[in-house]
């Protein structure tokens, strides 16, 4: 594409938005979104094991001061907020054209799931292909496991906006502090499976923490979109989530890195820890401020034009940029280890070389989006037989991927 091109591409793009899109919001939420390829191609690695079959790794067991790192990195807070934000322009929106509650939510759901469906229907697909050529099986578990990593947030995000109108509802009655009672229980959760009665707490306690951990910045998201969280509660959320996020870094141990360390027997992510929530508080309150400077500084078309092209491919972006990288990393495991690629991430060198390695990724995202695109936008040949077929497809890669076939 000539200079030409792109100058007529971003003029056409700028010509179509509406004057008043918040393009302040449509900028976070894509910083938010090129967080999670950025993070996940970083911090995960893959080490040849026997047979020079692929093994998750991460350069964060080797080196623990990455760490601070994936408090940049890990913007799920931003993305639920926004997501919250955006949620009760569109149930507003959807309500006063005469729609219903259900009839909205059934249209959410449905914009999610294509793209999940797509990708695991897939992979399913593509597994029994690979293995045939000569692929180990648990090279093709490891990364069904690293195309599945990024999938549960979808699902805790569907059962979030299914959510939206009791969002909606507490906003409107307690304003901000709507989202206090999921900060608090999830502070109670971490207290008993945590705390001096740990021993004798379940297992599956942790587990009570999905919801509450990820709605959090959600409901703090509807209350901003409600216009009941303003910049005096934004400040309270940055200076209230970083006091707390160093107070339980410091004083109560809590795990330094945002994600899962392999090998750590606790982690802050899955499910989400008190200390997650606090860079969520911290996140949402800088990101509140950072607003209205956002919004003008993406006024200018050449910044806003790479906005709405990764907007418009979100839920692509989500899905595939695992695949992107293995798309590289297994053909090249069969030929042994490639520096930053394949070998294991326990090196300055390993970092180094993996960092070089992200444009190469990125170009693999771009060719593999433009055939999988099409998941995002409604599927007109979609009959029931070939939604079935996907449907049982998607299942069997799930199952694959879990261990549990």
């Amino acid at each position: 594409m000539s200079i030409a091109d792109l100058h007529r591409t971003v003029t056409s793009i700028e010509a179509r938005t509406p004057g008043h899109r918040d393009r302040a919001i449509d900028g976070l939420r894509a910083l938010a979104l090129l967080a999670v390829p950025t993070g996940h191609w970083l911090l995960g690695g893959l080490a040849p094991g026997q047979g020079g079959a692929l093994h998750n790794a991460s350069p964060l067991s080797a080196f623990g001061f990455f760490a601070p790192m994936s408090w940049v990195l890990q913007m799920l807070g931003i993305f639920f907020l926004v997501g919250g934000f955006a949620s009760v322009l569109s149930y507003r929106g959807a309500m006063e054209r005469g729609g219903t509650t259900n009839g909205w939510i059934r249209g959410r759901i449905v914009r999610l799931g294509r793209p999940v469906l797509g990708v695991t229907a897939v992979w399913a697909a593509l597994i029994p292909v690979l293995h045939a050529v000569g692929v180990p099986a648990t090279t093709l578990r490891t990364g069904a496991t690293l195309v599945l990593q990024p999938l549960w947030f979808v699902g805790i995000y569907v059962v979030v906006t299914a959510l939206t109108p009791y969002c909606v509802r507490a906003a409107r009655r307690f304003g901000m502090w709507a989202a206090a009672p999921l900060i608090g229980t999830v502070a109670v959760i971490d207290f008993l499976r945590y705390g001096p009665y740990a021993q004798d707490m379940p297992s599956w306690l942790s587990l009570l923490n999905l919801l509450p951990g990820w709605m959090f910045a959600y409901q703090l998201g509807v209350c901003w979109g409600e216009k009941r969280l303003g910049k005096r509660g934004a400040w309270l959320l940055l200076a209230g989530g970083a006091a707390l996020f160093a107070v339980l870094l410091f004083f109560f141990h809590y795990p330094m890195s945002m994600v899962g360390v392999p090998g750590d027997p606790r982690t802050n992510a899955h499910p989400p820890s008190l200390l997650v929530l606090a860079l969520a508080a911290a996140q949402s309150g800088a990101a509140i401020l950072a607003h209205d400077r956002l919004a003008a500084l993406l006024r200018r078309p050449v910044l806003w034009a790479p906005v709405v092209v990764i907007n418009l491919s979100a839920m692509t972006i989500l899905c595939w940029h695992q695949t992107a990288m293995l798309t590289a990393a297994i053909p090249a495991s069969l030929f042994g280890p490639v520096p930053g690629l394949v070998g294991a991430p326990d090196s300055l060198g390993w970092v180094a070389a993996r960092v070089a390695w992200l444009p190469v990724f990125g170009v693999l995202l771009m060719v593999v989006a433009r055939y999988t695109r099409g998941f995002e936008t409604p599927w007109a040949k979609a009959t029931a037989p070939r939604k079935a077929a996907a449907a049982v497809l998607a299942a069997g890669f799930a199952a694959f991927a879990l261990g549990l076939t």
